[in-house]
């Protein structure tokens, strides 16, 4: 037998093998997890293809590394995408815009469909920042980051006066979970995507906030606050879950609600803090542009 040959095959299979394998291991992992049992004869051996799956896909990293080089180099369509950065941001900012509103409007079902103020207060809360984040790609799709820095900054100080306003809706949102000690009970596997997505979500934010400054573009800075704002707001969630789902019996009514007023507290803080420093910023630099128009004539 050629072992050389056979362990080629077995660390390097098809790659058709491979994207086989990774909805497999997934599915049987899932299955194991909720409905068979984690110490059942499918759960040992999920656990042996999960395994045997990352490491034929770590293997090949190398060559998808050199593939997406050569189609990056070689493929017209993949030049265009990384040499124009304004298109990266706009399709950027065309995906958020979408998954806002769709995320809104399925929150408001959600309020329809079980009647209930928690998920309806939610809905309206990502509805309006989808339609900030609308306002602010019309105009991001017409001008070039600065070309009309003065309808920008405008935009920037307007995004933050509805920051203001919408932070009432915030607040009746964490009055609503405090109060009546509004949470949910989601199944472990569930809670813990919930964390994976809104950890991810703050992460990106928080960088793409920072990173978005060297457009020195108001527009593009409005609409990296409005994905931090909508993560804060994850968190919440994301806090009131996991305490009801994984803190069960170590911690009472009281002490949730003095937790999620908290950091709800602290959340609608830092928004107001947000806004207000938009505010301030965009009136300062819009006075300076008048007085530079003023000096000019």
């Amino acid at each position: 037998m050629d072992w050389k040959k056979l362990g080629k095959v077995l660390l390097f299979p098809h790659i058709a093998l491979m994207i086989l394998l990774v909805p497999t291991a997934a599915v049987l992992l899932v299955g194991s997890m909720v409905f068979i049992g984690t110490e059942s004869p499918i759960a040992i051996v999920s656990y042996v293809i999960a395994a045997y799956t990352l490491t034929v896909w770590c293997f090949k990293i190398p060559h998808l590394i050199d593939f997406f080089k050569t189609f990056k180099n070689e493929n017209k369509y993949a030049r265009r995408w990384y040499e124009d950065e304004r298109l990266r941001v706009n399709v950027s900012l065309y995906g958020s815009l979408s998954w806002c509103a769709l995320y809104g409007i399925f929150q408001l079902w959600l309020g329809f469909y079980h009647g209930t103020f928690w998920f309806y207060s939610l809905g309206a809360y990502y509805v309006c920042l989808g339609a900030m984040r609308f306002f602010l790609v019309r105009h991001t799709t017409r001008y070039a980051p600065g070309e009309k820095i003065k309808a920008e900054l405008e935009k920037y100080r307007a995004c933050g006066i509805v920051f203001l306003v919408m932070n009432s809706a915030l607040a009746l949102i964490i009055f609503f979970m405090v109060y009546f000690n509004r949470t949910f009970d989601h199944h472990m596997i569930t809670a813990i995507a919930m964390a994976a997505y809104t950890f991810t979500a703050l992460t990106a934010a928080i960088v793409n906030v920072i990173k978005y400054r060297k457009y020195n573009s108001p527009a593009y800075s409005a609409s990296k606050a409005i994905a931090l704002a909508a993560a804060l707001v994850s968190v919440l969630t994301l806090e009131s879950t996991m305490l009801t789902t994984f803190g069960a019996g170590t911690m009472n009514a009281s002490e949730r609600k003095w937790m999620l007023g908290a950091t709800g507290g602290a959340i609608s803080l830092l928004i107001v803090a947000m806004a207000i420093y938009m505010i301030a910023i965009s009136t300062k630099k819009l006075k300076e542009l008048s007085k530079e128009v003023e000096n000019g004539k």
